[in-house]
C-alpha cells in the first residue's frame, strides 16, 4: 500500500491561505481517524467538528479550500433564518451564527458582517407569514415593515408594488471564501492535516482506503465526502441523479461615487421573495461592488468543464431588474462578475447520511444556494454520523429522501 508523503504548510495565520506544498500524513503519523474529502463550507466545518472531538482528521481537496471553481468560493453569502415554516434551518442558522462570529472574531479581517437581512414581498403570503412567526417562536429579533417604512429607512431601493418586508438585524453577510480559508487554517494550526489531491471514485465492498489521482492511497477509519458539485462524480450510480450541479451567476456593480446608501452601514443584505422568483444581493462590502444574484437554477453544468464567463443575458436580466428595484445601479459599470454552481437535491434539502453500503462513510451535500450559512451545523450533523455518536439521520436529510425529478420546495 502507497503511504501518502509529507505535507507542509505555510502561512497558518488566521485568514491565510495554505499553500499547495507537498502531502502530509496525518500529525503524529499513522492512518487518520476520519478522512474528510472536500475542503469547502461543509467539508471544512466537519473536520473542525471531529477535530473538537478528539479525533485524528485529514482533510483533502482537489485545489484547495474555497478555491475558484467550489461552490463554496467566491466573495460573500447570505446568513438568514427565514425559511417560511421550514424551522429546521431557521435554527440551523440560528445555531450557526455563534460559530461564525467566533471565527470571525479569530480572522484577521471580518468574516461575520452585522449587515442585518431584509425579506420583501408584494404581498403577505404563507412563506413570509410562517418566516415572521418562526423567527418570533424561537425567540430571534424580527421587524415587520410596511412599504413606507421601508421606503424611509432605505432609500437605495424602490419599494413599489411592495406590500411587506421584515428585517432580521441579527443577520447578515459571510465572507465565503476568506471564511473557509480561516477555518482551515485554524484546523491545521490545532493539528488537523490538510491534503491536496484529487480523490477517484472509491470502490470494493469494504471501505477501508481512497486513492487518489498521483496513484497514493489514503487509509483511514471512516470517511465523509463533503465533495460539493463533484458528489455524482464520485459516486456517479448513486448520486449522478440525485444531486444536480447548475451554473449560477453573479454580477458586482459599481455604486454611485459619493453616494453611502449602498454600503453595509446603510443597507441590509435584502432578498426580493416576488412568489418565490427571489433575486437578492449584498450591499457594497470592502469596496468590491454591489451584489445581486438571481436565485433560480440554472443550466446543468460540470464543475470540471464548464466555462466561467458570464452571459449576456444573465447581465441584461440583471439590468433589467435593477432598473427596477434599484435605479441608482442600473446604468453603473460593471465591476466584476463570477460564475460559479450550485448543487442541489430535487427538492432543496441537504444530504447528510451514511452511504447505504459502506457504514464507515458519511455522504454530505446539497447545500448551494442556501447552504453555506449553514456549514457548522452540517459539520457537527456530518461528524456525529461518522462517529457513531448518532445513530439516526434526520429524516429531510436522507439519501431515501433525495428523488431524480427536481422540484424545488427550500427556499
Amino acid at each position: 500500500m502507497t503511504s501518502v508523503p509529507r505535507r507542509t504548510a505555510i502561512g497558518l495565520g488566521a485568514g491565510a491561505v495554505l499553500a499547495g506544498a507537498a502531502p502530509a500524513v496525518v500529525a503524529g503519523g499513522g492512518a487518520p481517524d476520519v478522512a474528510v474529502v472536500g475542503a469547502g463550507v461543509f467539508g471544512a466545518w466537519t473536520a473542525v467538528q471531529l477535530q473538537r472531538m478528539g479525533r485524528k482528521v485529514l482533510l483533502i481537496d482537489a485545489w484547495g479550500p474555497a478555491n475558484a471553481r467550489a461552490s463554496s468560493g467566491g466573495e460573500s453569502r447570505m446568513i438568514r433564518a427565514g425559511y417560511g415554516k421550514d424551522a429546521i434551518y431557521t435554527r440551523m442558522a440560528r445555531d450557526s451564527l455563534p460559530e461564525w462570529k467566533m471565527l470571525s472574531a479569530k480572522s484577521g479581517l471580518p468574516i461575520f458582517v452585522p449587515a442585518g437581512v431584509l425579506f420583501f414581498s408584494p404581498k403577505e403570503d404563507d412563506y413570509i407569514r410562517s418566516s415572521i412567526a418562526v423567527n418570533r417562536e424561537l425567540g430571534l429579533p424580527i421587524e415587520v415593515l410596511n412599504r413606507a417604512q421601508m421606503t424611509a429607512r432605505y432609500p437605495a431601493i424602490d419599494f413599489a408594488g411592495i406590500q411587506i418586508g421584515f428585517l432580521e438585524p441579527g443577520f447578515g453577510v459571510l465572507m465565503a471564501r476568506r471564511a473557509v480559508q480561516t477555518l482551515v487554517a485554524e484546523f491545521v494550526k490545532a493539528g488537523g492535516t490538510y491534503l491536496d489531491a484529487q480523490v477517484l471514485p472509491p470502490s470494493g465492498a469494504k471501505l477501508e482506503a481512497i486513492r487518489t489521482a498521483a496513484g497514493d492511497t489514503v487509509s483511514a477509519g471512516a470517511f465523509v465526502f463533503a465533495a460539493g458539485p463533484w458528489l455524482p462524480k464520485l459516486f456517479p450510480d448513486l448520486l449522478g441523479r440525485r444531486i444536480f450541479p447548475t451554473r449560477q451567476e453573479a454580477f458586482f456593480f459599481s455604486v454611485p461615487p459619493g453616494d453611502d446608501r449602498f454600503g453595509p452601514g446603510r443597507l441590509p443584505g435584502w432578498a426580493d421573495f416576488n412568489d418565490g422568483d427571489i433575486w437578492y444581493g449584498m450591499p457594497d462590502l470592502e469596496a468590491r461592488g454591489f451584489k445581486i444574484a438571481h436565485d433560480a437554477h440554472g443550466p446543468a453544468t460540470d464543475p470540471d468543464k464548464g466555462d466561467r464567463l458570464p452571459s449576456p443575458d444573465e447581465l441584461a436580466a440583471a439590468r433589467a431588474y435593477l432598473a427596477r428595484r434599484f435605479p441608482a445601479i442600473a446604468t453603473r459599470p460593471l465591476n466584476e462578475a463570477r460564475v460559479c454552481q450550485y448543487e442541489n437535491s430535487a427538492n432543496g434539502d441537504f444530504l447528510i447520511d451514511r452511504h447505504p453500503t459502506w457504514a464507515n462513510a458519511v455522504l454530505v451535500g446539497g447545500g448551494s444556494g442556501h447552504g453555506f450559512k449553514h456549514g457548522p451545523e452540517v459539520g457537527r450533523m456530518a461528524a456525529r454520523l461518522a462517529t457513531g455518536a448518532d445513530s439516526t439521520v434526520e429524516p429531510r436529510f436522507s439519501l431515501a429522501t433525495k428523488s431524480e425529478t427536481q422540484a424545488r420546495a427550500v427556499h
